[in-house]
């Protein structure tokens, strides 16, 4: 049986050739690791959660974690519900970053614990002056192929004496430094290999905002009052205990995406996030399969993100790239 569920997952990543942001090509332990399962009195997933729930804190760096079923938008009012108070700056740096603007703002309408939102273009981290309660940031920005280090984001946190958050949906696992952080949140189908439906916040503090809403209030995720994401949970077990042979293949991919296209690179290594390369011209394909990533901003050039052969893990050799090329 399992023979037969790795050639048809192989027959389905051959006839798709993927080079969108999430979720990744599937990974035959993706599937093969679905049963029957239930939140309560299931040992056989308790023991699959357990093992999910601990490797998440490894990656993370972080002691607490809660799950549910959603997006990483989903995660997003989690994290902003429950944690903010006072001065909130957004580190402005794409699309996703504006959605962190638009979530603090819908907030602060609602309740009184957020007194102002701020918003600083990521070219200007220097130029911040003052004190803020939260920076909260996106470190790998998708729609833009940009990554700002996380230890850059953490000395800005000393300037103005504040605390971080980050929306590491496009940067967890594939990038370092995240324990540097006070709480982070991501989803479970981009850099973490698993499929889509489940999303997570991770953090060192506790949350002392009361919150009017039962989904959304972190006290009673962490009391596991509602039906969790169990089979997502069950597609990341196998995942995430060979996470580092799956990783690089997106290492190798960003690596031959380099070396291709280095004369159309928008952004210096410091700034080239493992999940996704942004060049100055626009890419097309020649084959057919091939799946392109339509960011939801327009931009001048293409962004190519390096999961489409995250079932080959260290056995890839970035050959998807040779699909792509400049357009004339």
């Amino acid at each position: 049986m399992k023979k037969m569920i790795k050639n048809l997952i192989k027959q389905k990543n051959d006839n798709k050739i993927i080079f969108t942001a999430g979720p990744a090509s599937i990974i035959d332990s993706n599937i093969i690791n679905l049963g029957p399962c239930f939140g309560r009195g299931d040992n056989e997933y308790n023991k699959t959660y357990n093992s999910v729930i601990k490797k998440l804190k490894k990656i993370s760096g972080l002691k607490k974690i809660i799950t549910t079923q959603g997006s990483g938008s989903t995660a997003l009012e989690i994290v902003a519900l429950n944690f903010f108070k006072g001065k909130i700056l957004i580190v402005s740096t794409g699309y996703y970053s504006d959605r962190l603007f638009q979530i603090s703002n819908l907030i602060k309408k609602n309740n009184k614990k957020i007194k102002s939102v701020t918003k600083v273009n990521w070219k200007n981290l220097d130029k911040i002056k003052g004190k803020y309660d939260w920076i909260w940031a996106c470190s790998t920005e998708t729609s833009r192929g940009l990554k700002i280090p996380i230890k850059d984001l953490k000395q800005l946190t000393k300037r103005t004496k504040s605390k971080l958050a980050l929306d590491a949906t496009a940067s967890i696992g594939l990038e370092s430094n995240h324990h540097l952080a006070d709480v982070i949140s991501f989803s479970s189908c981009k850099g973490l290999f698993g499929l889509t439906g489940a999303c997570f916040v991770c953090y060192n503090i506790n949350p002392t905002n009361k919150v009017n809403t039962f989904v959304l209030d972190i006290k009673n995720l962490e009391q596991k009052r509602m039906t969790g994401p169990y089979h997502t949970i069950q597609s990341l077990e196998k995942v995430l205990k060979k996470y580092n042979y799956y990783k690089k293949s997106v290492v190798q991919n960003k690596k031959k995406m380099i070396r291709k296209f280095k004369d159309y690179l928008v952004y210096p290594k410091k700034n080239q996030p493992f999940l996704c390369t942004y060049v100055n011209k626009k890419i097309i394909s020649n084959s057919s399969k091939a799946i392109l990533y339509k960011p939801r901003i327009k931009l001048p050039g293409s962004i190519v993100c390096h999961i489409g052969e995250a079932h080959l893990g260290k056995n890839a050799k970035g050959k998807i790239i040779d699909f792509l090329d400049i357009e004339e």
